[in-house]
């Protein structure tokens, strides 16, 4: 019923529902429990499901918000991958920066608005090319990831305004 009058509702300001696309979504959260098959949809690069969530008091609780969609997030990291950092070892850091810090302030901007630590993973991919670039560039470093992936925490440390991720937090680490 609901369906049916905004159905109608649109095509009266010329517009149409995708019958595809178009369904009816539970909001399953703290105050709403019940059972039903759809409790999630994808809308602009956002997913919407049950998250987990904390109060002003520090109390977790389900709530139902948007994050960062899954096929978003491999659209990234294959755009990441194709970008082939570690071959750019004629580039500095600061160079590097220049190049894709845009892009990944973009990302950061737009999808980590709700929820930012759903971009954890590509924070994570980012620093790994870079830490294969620092082996690439700098001989003493190409043996050794832990080494490298600590050097380059240090630069993170010493210049984290070079990228969006490193500013909130996401610093490169010895694994």
């Amino acid at each position: 019923m609901v369906l049916r009058k905004l159905g109608e509702r649109l095509r009266e300001c010329g517009f149409e529902l995708h019958p595809e696309k178009t369904r009816i979504v539970y909001c399953w959260d703290v105050n709403r429990q019940a059972t039903y098959p759809t409790i999630q949809f994808t809308f602009l690069g956002y997913t919407f499901r049950p998250r987990k969530a904390q109060d002003k008091y520090g109390r977790i609780y389900v709530n139902f918000s948007p994050g960062v969609s899954r096929e978003a997030l491999k659209t990234m990291r294959q755009t990441v991958r194709g970008w082939h950092l570690q071959l750019m070892c004629d580039k500095e850091l600061k160079d590097l920066s220049k190049m894709f810090g845009s892009v990944l302030r973009g990302w950061s901007n737009y999808y980590g608005r709700f929820y930012p630590s759903a971009l954890k993973p590509l924070w994570r991919q980012v620093n790994d090319y870079l830490v294969r670039w620092m082996q690439r560039k700098y001989k003493r470093l190409s043996r050794g990831v832990i080494r490298a992936a600590r050097a380059l925490g240090r630069l993170a440390e010493n210049a984290p305004r070079s990228f969006v991720h490193w500013e909130k937090g996401y610093l490169p680490a010895a694994r």
